[in-house]
């Protein structure tokens, strides 16, 4: 039989297929194993690569959502996060794939003239699947190893810059573009990526202008077709951004007329509209123009984004109240956008604060918006800062609408009280969605804020902790065994109140401090039934006129320190008169009449000069003695103060030294002649103390009872030594035959002596010089308030700090002394003596640490970070009567033990203090 399968063999073939074959396995530096390998390497690997990356790259573009309320990323790149935290890249296979290919042509194809090509598609595969360091290293070997070829350098660079922008490596990134960009200019082509890489390095850096040129050139050269759509839609919102609105118009309609995902062609269409009827400058219908959108129907799921652009189109125009009215109905649309009704909101707020000066309102829309906005959001650290200090208003017109009922109330028959008690009480608002602002007929309503908010809603079988009885039962068990029987009120951990604290509990942030309710209404007392709470409200009625008086009190500071934040805070003097000037009809002889006249004075002053001068003279004649008056007749008066301010504290450190030395002759002299000299200081109550004690050392009981009575009538007050002897004389009192029997009231540094003497025991230190720096000494305006911290936006180039905001089990608060040559003793006393004055069962300690340049001076320890706060609270406002230093020479704060252990020197302290303002307040 004859064989032909012989004569079916194409000899071509076989050639072809011996060649392959060798293509496959050698490795050899020689002419023709070097084309084959170029020929595998091209078409084997680097073009089905090529592919994968342009398949996945559609598909990102499916998938990535943009937010057209901020300017666009040239890319579809994530957003660099201020704290980067590096994680392994999401497995991805098409990137996988591009990733094996790329090291099979580096390891295998080694003669071929594509290993640069290898190198930067294993970057990219890198970069898209957010193994950023591991891309730049990728990027950085290839420019480095192929300079030679400008092409591969400049997109190498390019691509390197792309990836420490994601590092959030902003400095480096702006370098490495600098040098792409030098060598670029003998490059011809390819550059259009390179050009959107340095727009959007320029975006970052606000440079909107120079982000302009780059996209303008970039755009005129050639790119792939949907991302130069891209760039142009993203060029049209910075010309927007700069005022430029006829080139912004001419790109939007661009945009809008081209290929352009259906989204991105909505916004250019929305934002053509806007522009068209801000550069047209007539009247034009803007209701026509919305309607005109809302008939098509795939504009339906973008109805709340129309609305919100008109709003913004009357915005602009100055009208308000359709802005407003549209602005509504954008919230009213956001079924699915979150960030949409965020913005909603946020404009509704930016509204009432600016232009209706409707702070209440304000606040509570700032409120919502923050529950509802990205945390990356711009300005989001801002947001929150405008809704923490609008509270301090809120709880105050709160005070005042809930005193104003009461008093009301307390002029009905004894009959109907109950009645109409019972009707404020009952809950008139049920809430079921919290995911919004409430109805605008709750806004308006002046007793809105009284109103509850949340109704409790005690369905069987729910598991939250305080809906479940045996939960609570067993809570407050634990809680009295370790607590006792503890009243619910501010500052509960306190057992023993003196009498200045049963009237002040808060000794810092004003005197409505202590009688502030969330502005809500709502209390901790939900566990408290209704007949209950109304018997408690009816016994607190001010029947009687020395309540009626205490009431009225917290009306008058109310209404003060809402006047002082709108003229201090918000810089609104308009709104802050009319807050003095109703203070004054409503109680004409209060007790703050000085500084309302003051502050009248300086605030009509350049706008109205015969009222500024009206009340100048009201302040002169009626209070010539003030520190108001002679801060008139004498501008340097307040620095004269502080001058005086700091020497009174170098003659209390001589007495106090002379105290540590046990020389008490010398203290009761020079007590006595410093009260003599200075009987209005604030230091008075001290030197006071520093007597008394003395002659307890050297006197019976009765001397030193008779010093202590006479602080507290002297000094009634008094926030720092009033409740510490009040303390002492209760104690004397309980163990007066103890007392009376020794022949000194005080034994000397005797272990046996009583609690309050042994604390007291000073420390013997050598008196170091007090600096002061009268230049640098800060005046205060007579009328300040606190001024509530600055919360900076979030620095996208700001390094990851070493501080943790993690919970804690244990907080300290420090006072930093930025002077390690001061004497500290006198200091220390005084945080004792506050401490025991006002928190006798909580023993705490106060412990010294010195640094080169600073000295900490910590307060130990607190459970929790609220613990801390309360504390805070407290003693801020007596920090400059207790450290016996220049007021610009120290500074507290809350700190948790684990970052505590991180303060080093005083660049770690300034870190830890920029730290703290982003994180805890």
């Amino acid at each position: 039989m004859k064989n032909y399968a012989n004569k079916n063999l194409n000899p071509f073939f076989i050639l072809i297929s011996v060649l392959l074959i060798y293509g496959c396995v050698a490795n050899k530096d020689t002419a023709v194993d070097r084309r084959f390998q170029n020929l595998t390497a091209r078409y084997n690997y680097i073009y089905n690569s090529n592919v994968l990356l342009t398949e996945y790259n559609e598909s990102l573009l499916q998938s990535y959502a943009d937010n057209y309320e901020k300017t666009l990323p040239v890319y579809l790149d994530p957003e660099p996060q201020v704290n980067l935290v590096l994680t392994p890249g999401v497995a991805n296979k098409q990137l996988d794939d591009v990733i094996t290919k790329g090291q099979t042509v580096i390891n295998d194809k080694s003669f071929s003239n594509y290993i640069d090509d290898a190198y930067m598609l294993l970057g990219k595969a890198n970069y898209l699947k957010g193994n950023y360091f591991i891309a730049s290293e990728y990027f950085d070997y290839t420019a480095k190893t192929y300079s030679s070829d400008l092409k591969t350098f400049i997109m190498a660079m390019n691509w390197k810059a792309r990836s420490q922008m994601q590092l959030n490596n902003m400095g480096l990134a702006d370098k490495i573009l600098d040098t792409m960009l030098r060598a670029s200019d003998e490059l011809k082509k390819d550059l259009a990526e390179p050009l959107a890489t340095a727009a959007q390095m320029r975006i970052y850096q606000k440079r909107n202008k120079e982000a302009i040129l780059f996209l303008e050139s970039a755009i005129a050269l050639p790119a792939e077709k949907q991302q130069r759509i891209r760039w142009r839609f993203i060029l049209a919102q910075l010309q927007e951004k700069e005022k430029n609105l006829q080139d912004a118009y001419a790109n939007f309609t661009k945009v809008e007329k081209s290929n352009a995902p259906f989204e991105m062609y909505f916004h250019a269409n929305l934002n053509r509209i806007k522009l068209r009827a801000l550069l047209s400058g007539v009247k034009l219908n803007k209701e026509e123009q919305l309607l005109a959108l809302l008939k098509d129907d795939k504009n339906f799921d973008y109805t709340d984004q129309i609305y919100y652009q008109v709003g913004e189109l009357f915005s602009a125009e100055g009208n308000f109240v359709k802005a407003e009215e549209n602005y509504h109905k954008s919230v009213a649309k956001s079924t699915r956008n979150q960030t949409q009704k965020a913005l909603s909101y946020l404009r509704i707020a930016d509204l009432n604060f600016k232009a209706f000066n409707n702070y209440i309102k304000a606040k509570l829309y700032y409120d919502s918006t923050v529950m509802i906005l990205p945390k990356n959001f711009p300005d989001y650290d801002n947001i929150v800062k405008k809704a923490d200090n609008l509270k301090y208003l809120t709880d105050r017109y709160t005070i005042i609408a809930k005193e104003d009922t009461a008093q009301a109330i307390a002029k009905l028959p004894a009959g109907e009280r109950e009645a109409k008690v019972k009707a404020y009480l009952t809950p008139k608002v049920e809430v079921s969605n919290t995911g919004g602002v409430i109805s605008n007929q709750y806004l308006n309503d002046p007793d809105f804020p009284n109103r509850s908010l949340n109704a409790s809603n005690n369905t069987a079988g729910n598991t939250f902790y305080f809906n479940n009885n045996a939960a609570i039962s067993n809570g407050f068990g634990d809680f009295k065994k370790r607590w006792g029987n503890r009243q619910l009120e501010d500052n509960w951990r306190q057992s023993t109140r003196s009498s200045a604290q049963e009237t002040n509990q808060v000794l810092a942030g004003g005197n409505v401090a202590t009688g502030i309710t969330p502005a809500n209404g709502e209390t901790n007392q939900a566990a408290v039934d209704q007949t209950t709470l109304e018997k408690q409200f009816l016994d607190g009625l001010p029947t009687t006129p020395a309540l009626l008086a205490t009431s009225d009190q917290k009306i008058i500071d109310a209404y003060f320190e809402i006047a002082s934040f709108y003229q201090q805070e918000l810089n609104d003097k308009v709104e802050a008169n009319k807050i003095y000037l109703e203070l004054i009809k409503r109680y004409p002889d209060n007790n703050h009449l000085v500084a309302i006249y003051y502050s009248l004075h300086l605030n009509y002053k350049g706008v109205d000069e015969v009222k500024s001068d009206q009340y100048k003279q009201l302040v002169l004649t009626k209070f010539p003695e003030s520190n108001f008056a002679k801060n008139i007749l004498d501008p340097s008066y307040s620095a004269k103060q502080t001058e005086m301010e700091n020497i009174a504290i170098n003659n209390y450190n001589v007495t106090f030294d002379a105290y540590a030395k046990k020389d008490y002759p010398g203290v009761v002299k020079q007590a006595d002649d410093n009260i003599t000299a200075f009987p209005n200081n604030d230091l008075a109550p001290q030197y006071a103390y520093l007597k008394a004690i003395a002659v307890g050392r050297t006197a019976k009981v009765d001397a030193l009872l008779t010093e202590f009575n006479l602080i507290t009538t002297l000094y009634p007050n008094d926030k720092i030594i009033t409740p510490l002897v009040r303390d002492h004389l209760k104690y004397i009192e309980a163990n007066l035959e103890e007392f009376k029997q020794r022949p000194l009231a005080l034994i000397d540094f005797d272990p046996n002596a009583p609690r309050f003497v042994s604390q007291a025991t000073p420390i013997a230190v050598a008196t170091k010089p007090l600096v002061t720096d009268n230049a640098t000494v800060k005046t205060a305006d007579p009328t300040t308030v606190s001024k509530p911290v600055e919360v900076k936006p979030a620095d996208p180039t700001k390094p990851a700090s070493i501080f943790s905001a993690a919970k804690s089990e244990e907080y300290y608060y420090v006072i930093d002394v930025a002077d390690a040559t001061l004497t500290l003793s006198s200091s220390r006393f005084g945080i004792g003596q506050f401490n025991r004055g006002n928190y006798p069962d909580n023993d705490l300690e106060h412990k010294l640490v010195e640094l080169d340049n600073d000295q900490l001076i910590y307060i130990t320890s607190f459970i929790d970070l609220e613990d801390a706060k309360i504390y805070e609270s407290s003693i801020t406002g007596q920090l400059k009567n207790i450290m016996k230093v220049p007021a610009n020479l120290y500074k507290g704060f809350i700190i948790s033990k684990e970052n505590f252990e991180k303060l080093t020197d005083r660049s770690r302290i300034n870190e830890y203090l920029e730290f703290l303002k982003d994180n805890y307040k």
